[in-house]
C-alpha cells in the first residue's frame, strides 16, 4: 500500500491500461498512442487522447506503427475497413513536431524560453538550464561553443540537460515568435515539463532515443501476422 493510500484508507484508482494492437502488450494508457477511425474511415492519430469514437492502440514508435499499416491491424481491431497508408507514418510524425512547436511556444509564454546566443550562452553558464535548443541547421562552432557554457553551468550534472535539436530554426521562429533563431535554452521552471515531455515523446517515435525506446521484442520483428486474441482492447 502506498503512503497515500495509508493516509485516505482507500486504495488509488489505477491507471487505465490499455493493449497494443501489434504487440498484444497490456499497458498504461498514458504509453502508448491512441488511433481513431475518422468519418470516412481514414486513421487518424489522437496525441491528446480525447478524440471521440472506438480507439485502437498502439507502442509508440514509426516501426511499431509502420507494422500494424503493413498488417492491416487497424481494419481488424475496429472491425471494418480502415484506410491507413504508409503516409500516416510522416503525419504522425509531423503532428508530434507540431506538439512539441505548441508546447515550446506555452513555455515561452510563461518566460521558460530564452533565445540569442549571448542570452543562452548566459544562461546556460547560470546553472538554471532544463534543455539547450539547436536549429537543425545550426553551425558546430555555435554548438561547440554553447555546449561549453553548459559543461561551466552543470559541472558533473551535464548529462541531465538534454539538447534538442529536432526542430528547424523556421520551426523556432513560429514557437517563439521571431525571426532568425538558431539557439535558444529552456528554463527550468513553469512549461519546461510539458515541453521535454513532448521532445521525449518525438525522440521515441522516430527511434533515436535509447533509453527511452522499450525493448523491440518479436513480435515486432516478425513478418507473420500476429494471431488474433479473443478480443483487442479498444476503448469506447
Amino acid at each position: 500500500m502506498s503512503p497515500a493510500e495509508r493516509r485516505s484508507g482507500e486504495p488509488m484508482p489505477q491507471a487505465p491500461e490499455r493493449t497494443c494492437i501489434v504487440s498484444r502488450k497490456a499497458g498504461p494508457a498514458s504509453e502508448l498512442m491512441r488511433f481513431v477511425r475518422g468519418p470516412e474511415g481514414a486513421v487518424i492519430v489522437d496525441l491528446r487522447g480525447n478524440l471521440p469514437g472506438r480507439g485502437a492502440w498502439i507502442s509508440p514508435t514509426a516501426e511499431t506503427l509502420a507494422l500494424a499499416i503493413r498488417k492491416r491491424l487497424f481494419s481488424r481491431a475496429f472491425k471494418g475497413e480502415a484506410q491507413a497508408g504508409p503516409e500516416l507514418v510522416a503525419a504522425v510524425d509531423a503532428a508530434l513536431v507540431r506538439d512539441l512547436i505548441g508546447a515550446l511556444a506555452l513555455a515561452n509564454k510563461a518566460g521558460a524560453v530564452v533565445a540569442g546566443f549571448a542570452k543562452v550562452e548566459s544562461a546556460l553558464s547560470g546553472g538554471g538550464a532544463a534543455a539547450l535548443i539547436h536549429a537543425q541547421e545550426a553551425a558546430e562552432d555555435g554548438r561547440r561553443k554553447l555546449a561549453g557554457a553548459l559543461r561551466r553551468g552543470e559541472s558533473a550534472t551535464i548529462c541531465a540537460v538534454p539538447t534538442l535539436d529536432d526542430l528547424r530554426g523556421d520551426d523556432l521562429d513560429v514557437a517563439l515568435g521571431r525571426v532568425g533563431v538558431i539557439h535558444a535554452a529552456l528554463l527550468a521552471g513553469v512549461g519546461s515539463e510539458g515541453c521535454l515531455a513532448r521532445w521525449r515523446r518525438l525522440r521515441l517515435f522516430r527511434g533515436v532515443d535509447d533509453k527511452a525506446a522499450p525493448p523491440r521484442d518479436a513480435a515486432h520483428r516478425s513478418d507473420d501476422p500476429p494471431a488474433r486474441p479473443a478480443g483487442l482492447t479498444l476503448d469506447e
